[in-house]
């Protein structure tokens, strides 16, 4: 048994019907939708005509968002359909960023995640889902598609279909008949300009708040904002760049005109400051244990600090990763109810051994214990470069964001622990005095740093095999986060510290160079973590 749909492009008549239905059956939140109609006009007036598309969850075959939800809320039943249980959830929004059909929603009545789950409840009792029985044309037709009797086996067998980003090799089960590239593909298309039936398209946000209060307010509300004229008369006076929605009425480019809600970045400036503090905690342990590799000799006093400072940041990680939860008071499960594909469980177990064994090696340190060292330094150091580097891995998972699937990206981030540890020492020796073995300072911050501009100009400069990729790879060179970028990543944060630690040497300017590279790292993980989420998915 496997259950799929199909969406019949050629009776769908964007009644909206389904969704309605959808909202009933579930009480889904206003703002936020399980299955809502994407409508694209094309042509040129008066030749134009208007496509429907209806959007939900795809229930794919090899779904991303089971795999990285780190606490299984979402699972395949064994008749495929892709289901969820919202008493796991801890609305950590992986799921979205897993999702390439931005299929997902985070409930503002419980902030947790949900979605289309085919009506299970309805399937279970020999009943179909709400919206095809509530579908006036018959443009929705779902049922089993291992039975080859059932309409949708037929129809699959019989007509010609095509379904959603099947290069993110996902196989998913929503089939369209006559589907419109321009309508299923979204970066085919821009977002519409302000109009009656786009007014939704200008964002409500993930909880849909602006919408819970248009419905408790008496003020005035313009919902048709522009008329046609309006808009054509903008226009023309508004050059392309600035108004290019506009200049689509006049071209005939496909534009949307009734969309999804907008829902914004889901991972914040919390993922960006706990991806800095992971790489701090990292790097104040692997610097130290570096020099003792090279013969150093790293006094006791150095190794408290090292111990310290990594468990200082390593709670300001869980901290922010708390903060980023949606059910902060459920952060418990992803140690008590895994769900071991995640990398979201692998790094919570990661850090929770890393801090084990430095709180032991600390300990050991300071009342003298005699135990090998050694070996609970490599052991350490294992668990040190994985919490450096776990996040890319979680990144990779989320196949939404395309620009995450860089392979350097596990370069990037254990480069950026080893020059937060030595920037941190480097800050550490200015405060409480210097010691022999960090004389190695230095030349690690130059080796990281070169390694650093080498991996970013590699992430940039590769070929990306998707537009989505490329457009990032765009916005942070050229466009929305370019003076970011160019000023405070690659001047301040690379090149500058470079030409300081080179032509100003002295324990002071490494010292500035060290809180320059500090404030590079931090920039460069909040375009990084900021830029793919502005890519739309639906």
């Amino acid at each position: 048994m496997k259950y799929g749909f199909i969406i019949d492009n050629r009776k769908c008549i964007g009644c909206h019907a389904c969704t309605t239905a959808c909202k009933s059956e579930h009480d889904v939140a206003v703002g936020v939708n399980r299955t809502y109609v994407k409508q694209v006009e094309k042509g040129e007036f008066p030749n134009t005509r208007r496509i429907f598309s209806v959007m939900r969850c795809n229930h794919c075959t090899d779904a991303p968002c089971v795999e990285i939800c780190p606490v299984e809320a979402l699972y395949t039943r064994d008749d495929g359909i892709v289901d969820f249980d919202n008493n796991r959830c801890i609305g950590c929004k992986s799921c979205m960023q897993a999702c390439p059909y931005d299929a997902l929603y985070i409930d503002p009545d419980n902030n947790t995640a949900a979605k289309c789950n085919y009506c299970a409840h309805r399937v279970d009792v020999g009943r179909a889902p709400a919206c095809v029985e509530v579908c006036p044309e018959h443009a929705i037709i779902a049922g089993d598609m291992a039975n080859p009797n059932t309409e949708i086996s037929e129809l699959l067998a019989r007509e010609q279909v095509i379904v959603r980003k099947p290069e993110k090799g996902t196989n998913p089960n929503l089939f369209y008949i006559d589907g419109d590239y321009q309508s299923l593909n979204p970066e085919a298309t821009d977002k519409s300009g302000p109009g009656l039936w786009n007014s939704q398209a200008r964002g409500v946000g993930h909880y849909a708040k602006a919408a819970e209060k248009m419905m408790h307010t008496n003020d005035d509300i313009n919902l048709l904002q522009m008329s046609i004229d309006n808009e054509l008369q903008a226009a023309y006076q508004k050059n392309e760049s600035e108004n290019p929605n506009y200049i689509d009425v006049l071209s005939g480019k496909a534009r949307r005109v009734y969309d999804t809600p907008d829902k914004g970045i889901l991972w914040g400036w919390e993922v960006s400051a706990y991806v800095m503090t992971k790489a701090i905690s990292a790097g104040a342990f692997l610097i130290p244990f570096i020099a003792i590799l090279l013969g150093y000799e790293v006094s006791d006093s150095s190794k408290l600090w090292s111990a310290g400072i990594s468990l200082v940041f390593l709670g300001l990680t869980g901290l922010f990763l708390v903060m980023d939860l949606d059910r902060p008071d459920r952060f418990l499960n992803v140690l008590l109810r895994p769900q071991w594909n995640s990398w979201l469980v692998k790094g919570g177990y990661t850090i929770s051994v890393f801090g084990l064994l430095v709180t032991i090696w600390g300990a050991a340190t300071l009342f003298g214990w005699n135990i090998p060292e050694l070996p609970l330094l490599w052991l350490t150091a294992f668990f040190a470069i994985i919490l450096a580097i776990y996040t890319a891995f979680l990144f990779a998972q989320a196949k939404g964001r395309d620009f995450w699937q860089s392979p350097t990206l596990p370069l990037h981030m254990l480069v950026h622990s080893i020059m937060a540890g030595a920037s941190i020492f480097a800050i550490v020796a200015i405060v409480f005095g210097h010691e022999n073995w960090m004389d190695i300072l230095k030349n690690t911050m130059i080796f990281a740093l070169t390694v650093n501009l080498f991996t970013m100009i590699t992430e940039l400069t590769i070929t990306h095999p998707t537009t989505a990729a490329k457009t990032v790879v765009k916005m942070i060179t050229k466009g929305r986060y370019k003076n970011l970028f160019w000023i405070g990543t690659v001047l301040f944060g690379n090149i500058l510290p470079l030409l300081l630690i080179f032509f100003a040497p002295g324990y002071i300017v490494l010292a500035v160079a060290a809180i320059l590279i500090l404030i590079g790292i931090y920039t460069t993980e909040k375009i990084w973590v900021e830029a793919p989420q502005r890519i739309p998915l639906a």
